[in-house]
């Protein structure tokens, strides 16, 4: 009897792959652009079905799956490193590391603030900005004005944005921070739209309009500004309220810098991953560099997770920035289905339910893959959109309780990428409803 339950399970199991494999193989929708497809039972070790798992696509931000696995590895899921510093007598000499937290305005940590106003030594920030490029290899340079391409640097200050907000009834946005080293010019004259505000591309200063005709509007908004080290040192200094002197790199060259533990770890990996944030991406990187290295070198970094802790994927990732920004990055379907098996493997599933978006309830998948009414997210799986790339790839749970992995990569399409989610979306459900 035992033996007849197996062989109808083995053969129910076959014929759900085999309509799996058709659904993707004989997809008009797929065939409209170059498709990458892997599905993997991490139990059985076995590949479900598999379509061009060996080509290299372009991941968009399936990256950050890799800066995840690399700063999970190297950072750990502690507080992070945010300032270097030593004493030197009666001075505190201090620098960045790339912490991101220092007074974001999502994740709001003012320890480092904290700490520089109780020094009784005198203040100065080593300038240690030229060891990383404001932007990526591969960065479109007319994104200047977009939060998806803020600055990166070695100690950014509120996220490197200015956050406008504006409630109804109020004449004006507020600006966070409000600073007369971020300065706001405003247009009068009427928009097309509700509201606008752009920034000058070479200069810090602001413009900004809204519609006189929509007085109730509400809205928030990030606009990155231009990052330098005097920029840097005079918003710290002006949040710190003591005088901060900046000085050069060469003053802490070969020497062992104390470490200030800030923001937790877990609520940057969640942020990055579920809303896809490219600015804590590539923090996360640089962070990374300076706690291997004690200096900012994210190539370095990038070298050593792929030397060290992805030597094991089938194929080497073609691997440039930690947001997935730049279309050099190149990954293969199967090296990333092997990435999240290590990350099944070695990180618990509570904390990975925690960082992934959520098919139908959180993240940039709240809208897409839901469950049934009532049922838990099946879900979680991180996203990737870029011009003519797209990409999901993650975790599916059957209603049979398994855990499978999948990856998809969608590149040289035209039109609108919601055309081949609606029909991935059937293709998951069906493997979620029936393996």
């Amino acid at each position: 009897m035992k033996q007849t339950y197996w062989l109808l399970l083995l053969l129910f199991c076959s014929c759900t792959v085999q309509k799996v494999k058709k659904s993707v193989y004989d997809s008009e929708v797929f065939e409209k652009g170059h498709m990458g497809f892997m599905l993997y039972d991490p139990v059985k070790e076995k590949t479900l079905v598999n379509l061009n798992e060996k080509k290299y696509f372009i991941p968009a931000s399936n990256t950050k799956i890799f800066t995840f696995y690399t700063s999970y590895k190297v950072l750990g899921d502690d507080r992070v490193n945010g300032l270097n510093y030593m004493e030197k007598g009666d001075s505190l000499l201090f620098w960045g590391t790339g912490d991101p937290s220092l007074l974001h305005p999502d994740l709001q940590d003012s320890t480092v603030i904290h700490f520089l106003q109780k020094r009784p030594e005198d203040l100065f920030m080593v300038d240690n900005f030229d060891q990383i490029s404001p932007y990526g290899r591969g960065w479109t340079w007319n994104w200047y004005p977009y939060y998806f391409a803020a600055e990166r640097s070695s100690l950014p200050v509120y996220g490197n944005v200015l956050r406008y907000s504006k409630q109804a009834g109020d004449p004006l946005a507020k600006a966070y921070p409000n600073s007369p080293f971020l300065p706001l010019s405003r247009q009068t004259e009427t928009v097309p739209e509700n509201y606008a505000i752009q920034r000058d591309i070479g200069q810090n200063i602001y413009f900004y309009a809204l519609n006189p005709e929509a007085p109730d509007l509400t809205f928030e908004t990030d606009k990155p500004f231009i990052t330098s080290p005097h920029l840097a040192k005079n918003l710290l200094q002006e949040a710190v309220g003591r005088k901060i002197t900046l000085i050069h790199e060469q003053a802490i060259t070969g020497l062992k810098p104390q470490k200030l533990p800030t923001a937790k770890a877990d609520s940057i990996y969640a942020q990055m991953m579920k809303i896809s944030d490219n600015f804590l991406a590539e923090q996360l990187m640089v962070m990374v560099s300076d706690a291997l290295f004690d200096s900012i070198d994210m190539a370095g970094a990038i070298d050593y997770a792929k030397d060290s802790l992805l030597q094991d994927l089938p194929d080497e990732p073609q691997w440039v920035d930690g947001s997935g920004l730049s279309p050099q990055n190149m990954f293969t379907p199967r090296s990333v289905i092997k990435l999240l098996d290590k990350v099944l493997k070695e990180v618990p599933m509570e904390k990975i339910k925690a960082y992934f978006p959520a098919g139908g309830e959180s993240g940039t998948i709240r809208n897409w893959y839901p469950a049934d009414p009532g049922e838990p997210a099946f879900i979680y799986a991180k996203t990737g959109t870029l011009s003519m790339s797209s990409a999901l790839s993650g975790y599916l749970i059957t209603k049979s309780g398994k855990t499978l992995i999948f990856s998809t990569f969608f590149n040289n399409y035209t039109g609108s990428s919601n055309v081949q989610k609606e029909e991935l979306q059937k293709i998951l459900y069906f493997i979620h409803s029936n393996y």
